[in-house]
C-alpha cells in the first residue's frame, strides 16, 4: 500500500506503554515550561498569517534544534500574555524532541523505528525533525493540505518519510490526519 498511494497505517507500531510514556513527558515539559514574552508565538499553516507573523519567525524558523512551543490562535492578548491556562494553549512542541528529550529520542530512534524506516527504502533513516502536536477541544485552526517535502528538502529530492503517531484514537470528529492517495 505504501509504495502505490503513499502512506501507510500501522495501528499498534507502539506499545500502549510507549504511548503512555510520551503523554506523561509532554505533560511534564508543558509543567516545567517557561515562555518568555517575546517568543509566545501563535502557529498558523495559512501563508497570509505567516507572513503578518514576521516578528516571530525567527523564532520558528530557528527551532529545528530546539524545543519550542507553539500556541494555538486567539489564546494571548495583545502584550503575550495567556487568556486560558497555558496548558490548554499550546498548538504543538517542536522541532528536535527526538534530540534533546530522553523519552522522546529513546522512542524514536527505536530499533523498531529504524527498521520501519529501511523496509519502507531508507538506507540510513534519520530522524530530522519531531514534534508533539495538540488537538485543543474549542480553539484552534485547521492545518491546510501541504506536502512535508515542500519544506524538509533531501538529496536526492524526495528521500523523506513522516511518521504521524497518534497517541490517542484519531477520528474525524477529533481532527485526524487524512492523505490523498497517490499524492507523493
Amino acid at each position: 500500500q505504501f509504495h502505490k498511494d503513499g502512506f501507510l497505517v500501522l495501528e499498534h507500531f507502539f506499545t500502549a506503554e510507549e504511548c503512555d510514556s510520551m503523554r506523561n513527558q509532554i505533560q511534564r515539559i508543558i509543567a516545567e515550561m517557561e515562555v518568555p514574552l517575546h517568543c509566545r508565538t501563535e502557529f498558523s499553516t495559512k501563508e497570509e498569517e505567516q507572513l503578518q507573523a514576521q516578528g516571530s519567525s525567527d523564532y520558528f524558523l530557528t527551532s529545528g534544534d530546539k524545543i519550542r512551543f507553539f500556541f494555538e490562535k486567539g489564546v494571548l492578548d495583545e502584550r503575550g500574555n495567556f487568556l486560558i491556562p497555558k496548558e490548554k494553549s499550546i498548538s504543538k512542541i517542536g522541532h528536535a524532541l527526538h534530540a534533546y528529550d530522553p523519552v522522546f529520542k529513546q522512542i524514536t530512534h527505536s530499533s523498531k523505528v529504524q527498521e520501519l524506516g529501511r523496509k519502507l527504502g531508507l538506507e540510513r533513516p534519520v530522524v530530522v525533525q519531531s514534534m508533539y502536536i495538540f488537538k485543543q477541544p474549542g480553539i484552534g485552526g485547521e492545518v491546510t493540505p501541504h506536502q512535508d517535502a515542500t519544506f524538509l528538502h533531501t538529496e536526492p529530492l524526495g528521500r523523506i518519510l513522516g511518521f504521524w503517531i497518534a497517541l490517542e484514537d484519531a477520528t474525524r470528529e477529533n481532527g485526524c490526519l487524512w492523505f490523498i492517495p497517490g499524492s507523493h
